[in-house]
């Protein structure tokens, strides 16, 4: 068994690891790899949103889950469709679909769709004309596969297509996951890394070539002991260490921005601290701080619960409803919600 695991992980690197990361390298080199497509990490799932808006190891039998590790569907999904709605910062309206089904003892797959819609901007030209209202809008598009690789590790891959319409300017963009898991009943221990949002813009919105947000990613998440709580740590933005923001401070000559990027603080903004409560497979209550949301804000009127989420998921046979909520600005929050109903469970 052991031997078998070393050929199938050797397997694994030689063919699909290497060849990434050598084609990728040029990414992985730059400080800062993202100036654009930030929307590609806005989760779908209400879990992961409560979660920090970011978690690739929480083990559920959800489809929406496959925007954020491919890994981590399975062949439990049985014909699953699930919708998720957005309300974020008090004008943006984000919507999705996605069904998943698995594909034998040991694959699934999934297909989805999610629809980003930025509410009305006034337009105007370069001499201060007015040319009317426009609401930017981007679509996506995915496809997910994952298999297992063994009775504990299980990898995947997401692909995804992009279009982007900004008032008379569009372009597209073409985007990939590749991410494993290490999944541990016994200890109720999940692990997994994620390299995402691999690929480029294919089709520009002007003469400026815009990069998608390439991200390396490690998630833990565990129980702790017998009890029903678990807790989850998730690095992200692995491809740079510096991550500074900016902070107001009053000083004799009024209000100033000041940069903050200290070791700490960098350290910090890579990290998502998470808490489950899951007494059953019926329920579960999740709270998570991110410490990068919070102080992104901080030039902008953060509140005390900036940074914080929290969620609410039931289940009964078939169906299942979350619900999540955080408060990113002083006056502004958003809400998420998912459905979802597994046709399989029902027939």
């Amino acid at each position: 068994m052991c031997y078998k695991f070393v050929h199938t992980c050797h397997k694994l690197l030689r063919i699909v690891v290497i060849p990434l990361l050598l084609l990728f390298t040029p990414v992985l080199k730059a400080e800062n790899t993202s100036d654009g497509y930030n929307f590609l990490n806005i989760p779908t799932s209400s879990h992961v949103f409560a979660l920090g808006g970011n978690n690739i190891a929480i083990i559920d039998d959800d489809v929406t889950l496959a925007d954020q590790n491919p890994a981590l569907i399975g062949p439990e999904l049985e014909k699953q469709i699930a919708v998720n709605y957005m309300y974020y910062m008090s004008s943006g309206n984000f919507a999705g679909i996605r069904f998943g089904n698995g594909a034998g003892e040991h694959s699934a797959w999934a297909i989805g769709m999610r629809y980003l819609n930025y509410g009305k901007f006034d337009g105007y030209d370069e001499f201060g004309s007015s040319t009317g209202q426009f609401t930017p809008s981007d679509l996506v598009f995915e496809g997910t596969y994952s298999r297992d690789i063994t009775d504990r590790w299980r990898g995947g891959v997401n692909l995804k297509m992009a279009y982007s319409s900004y008032e008379q300017y569009s372009a597209f963009a073409i985007a990939a996951d590749l991410g494993v898991n290490y999944y541990d009943d016994e200890k109720d221990l999940s692990f997994s890394v994620v390299l995402k949002n691999m690929g480029g813009q294919v089709k520009r919105f002007h003469e400026r070539y815009v990069r998608v947000p390439f991200d390396i990613q490690f998630g833990y998440m565990q129980g702790i002991g017998t009890s029903p709580f678990q807790v989850s740590i998730t690095a992200n933005n692995l491809t740079r260490w510096n991550i500074p923001y900016y902070e107001y401070k009053d000083d004799e000559s009024g209000q100033l921005l000041h940069e903050k990027k200290g070791f700490f603080t960098n350290f910090f903004r890579h990290l998502i601290f998470g808490l489950q409560y899951e007494p059953s497979e019926k329920f579960y209550a999740a709270l998570a701080y991110n410490y990068k949301t919070h102080s992104d804000m901080s030039a902008f009127k953060s509140s005390f619960f900036s940074g914080f989420s929290l969620g609410l998921g039931f289940r009964t046979r078939g169906f299942s409803v979350g619900a999540s909520y955080a408060m990113p600005h002083k006056s502004a929050s958003s809400l998420m919600i998912n459905l979802s109903c597994s046709i399989g469970e029902l027939l």
